[in-house]
């Protein structure tokens, strides 16, 4: 079965938590000793009386519980007839908005979360903004809590058309919009009697259903973490590949260096394999001796990444100390670490008015384009979409 990577986002108090747990708890995800943990839980720590608290199965920390809110990042795999997947639960709450890109930087789907009683707020709009920029390009909305606005049709035509305004200035492309409510399980694993108007897909169905870009439409990109030298007899060089596929007998470019080299066989683990694709960890072993190490990044000679000591990046600020201009940083890209300064931010992008870039800066989590120059040339993938 294939792997789906996604997370749940959105503003604070959107029923994050609460969706994906009903989701698991209705596709029968959880064992008879987590249910029961989740029974008295819900009876020490719950919001819903004597209801189970679908949130408590990710917000664990006694900071969450206490507050009602996630704050770190929260993962759980799961399985369908078809598919598995890796979901990460995502802080909603602005302070937290670092842990949000943390769970975004691997997934390859988000689900926006839109609370039916307030609508687009700032978060959500920061969310999508930070989702797309960081590559995710399958999207789904869902509009939860219907439940609290009598499931009503006229609620969610008027945020699915707000929020395709705000998806149209970001460019995110289609976006599934679902009605639900984590709740009572509305539209979640199964068809809600409550909302006979919808006649989309239900959330699982839609997860189960979506098409992940595949490997071969990629170029491969393989970070090198380290060289791998037992003894006298075997040198090859391991990491995990990061976009494409690589087999024996392919022409490849270790970058930034530029040396020419041909694959001569892919292990995983011990087993020496055939292929070796997106998100496998594998160890290459090539034709020739060649130098390479960790920071190096392995790609096809026919589509190989940009070289440079200097560019233009979007970048996004989340610590609370300013950005200073000129003052050395490290900038790490896979598994190259090097020391870099950025230049003052030539614009900054407020995420409450996307149509056009402003000039003010945001409250909290500073999105700006500024030209970066590093000590010594990094390889780097330039957004061909860069906003």
């Amino acid at each position: 079965m294939d792997l789906l990577r996604f997370i749940t986002c959105g503003s604070v108090d959107d029923g994050k938590s609460t969706l994906i747990g009903r989701l698991l708890h209705d596709l029968g995800q959880l064992a008879d000793d987590q249910l029961a943990a989740l029974e008295q839980d819900s009876r020490t720590h719950g919001t819903r009386g004597s209801e189970k608290d679908f949130a408590l199965l990710f917000d664990g920390l006694s900071a969450e519980r206490e507050q009602g809110i996630t704050i770190d990042v929260a993962y759980r795999y799961f399985a369908s007839e078809t598919r598995s997947f890796i979901v990460a639960d995502c802080p909603g709450h602005e302070q937290y908005t670092r842990n949000m890109v943390t769970g975004a930087s691997t997934a390859d789907l988000a689900v926006i979360l839109l609370d039916a009683t307030r609508g687009v707020l700032t978060q959500t709009r920061r969310h999508a903004f930070l989702c797309h920029l960081l590559g995710i390009r399958n999207f789904v909305l869902a509009v939860t809590k219907m439940d609290l606005v009598g499931f009503d049709q006229a609620v969610f035509d008027g945020h699915s058309a707000a929020f395709a305004e705000l998806a149209a200035a970001l460019g995110l492309g289609a976006v599934e919009i679902i009605p639900v409510s984590g709740v009572g399980g509305d539209n979640v694993a199964t068809r809600s009697a409550n909302m006979p108007w919808y006649r989309g897909p239900t959330l699982a169905e839609h997860l189960d259903a979506v098409e992940i870009r595949a490997d071969e439409a990629e170029p491969l990109r393989l970070p090198v973490q380290a060289a791998i030298r037992p003894d006298s007899s075997f040198r090859g060089v391991a990491g995990l590949i990061a976009a494409g596929a690589v087999e024996p007998g392919d022409a490849l470019q270790i970058l930034p260096s530029g040396t020419m080299c041909a694959v001569d066989k892919v292990f995983i683990g011990s087993q020496e394999v055939a292929r070796g694709a997106r998100g496998q960890s594998v160890v290459l072993t090539f034709a020739e001796a060649v130098d390479c190490g960790r920071g190096d990044v392995v790609a096809h000679c026919s589509d190989p990444p940009g070289v440079a000591d200097q560019f233009e990046a979007t970048i996004v600020w989340m610590d609370s100390d300013a950005l200073l201009p000129g003052r050395g940083y490290w900038l790490k890209l896979g598994t190259q670490t090097v020391s870099a300064t950025v230049q003052p931010p030539k614009y900054r992008i407020d995420v409450n008015s996307l149509e056009h870039l402003a000039a003010r800066s945001l409250e909290l989590n500073e999105i700006g384009v500024a030209e970066v120059y590093t000590d010594r040339a990094i390889v780097f993938e330039p957004f061909e979409d860069n906003r």
